[in-house]
């Protein structure tokens, strides 16, 4: 089906299920969960793989094994470009977007740390950081509460040095323009705004 938008009634879903997260009420509104949540997502990103690479949509379900929140439900539907590494999701909230590298393993954040206290590449990443586009994000990540071992505390890169992940982000709320097909023009700039830091990571973390 083509893209024509984010409906409201996909927020209005996932605020629902934020009062009501059971199977009884799941499964009594599945039905709007399939056609005004999951297919317009799975339209949207049909479009943008040609810029971005193959969606993957993420199931609904909430993995409860080992949490202490039993809640079934997600409340909100997320999909991961991995060619790209980028990434959105709809919630109550409205919709959300971001790029970068979440969840590294050891040698990827090894390689990160070593490349940001790099004289040369630290520099790179500061003015990709910089970039005009790039400071209208906010950059995320899973941080150290201090600077790792092996590493100047003082460091001028200190904030980035305490860095597990990196990534940037921006949360668009809900404009008027969500249910129209603005929506993908909107996400391609945004995402292509975040090009500079992603570009900075392939390079210089890179896949295991």
């Amino acid at each position: 089906m083509p893209f024509d938008g984010i409906p409201f009634a996909a927020l209005d879903f996932y605020e629902d299920l934020e009062a009501d997260n059971s199977r009884t009420w799941w499964l009594e509104h599945k039905h709007v969960y399939d056609e005004q949540v999951r297919a317009p997502i799975e339209a949207l990103g049909a479009e943008l793989e040609d810029e971005f690479g193959p969606a993957k949509v993420f199931r609904p379900y909430r993995d409860v094994r080992f949490a202490k929140d039993k809640t079934p439900y997600k409340t909100h539907q997320g999909a991961w470009f991995g060619e790209s590494h980028r990434y959105l999701h709809v919630s109550a909230a409205g919709l959300f977007v971001a790029g970068g590298y979440w969840h590294m393993s050891s040698a990827q954040v090894g390689r990160l740390r070593r490349a940001v206290a790099d004289d040369v590449a630290g520099a790179a990443l500061e003015t990709a950081l910089a970039d005009r586009a790039v400071r209208r994000l906010e950059v995320g990540g899973e941080m150290l509460t201090r600077v790792p071992s092996g590493f100047d505390k003082n460091h001028p890169r200190a904030d980035l040095l305490r860095r597990k992940a990196l990534t940037v982000g921006r949360d668009l709320g809900f404009p008027a323009w969500l249910p129209t097909r603005r929506t993908l023009t909107e996400v391609r700039r945004q995402w292509r705004a975040m090009e500079p830091v992603v570009v900075w990571l392939d390079q210089h973390v890179g896949e295991d």
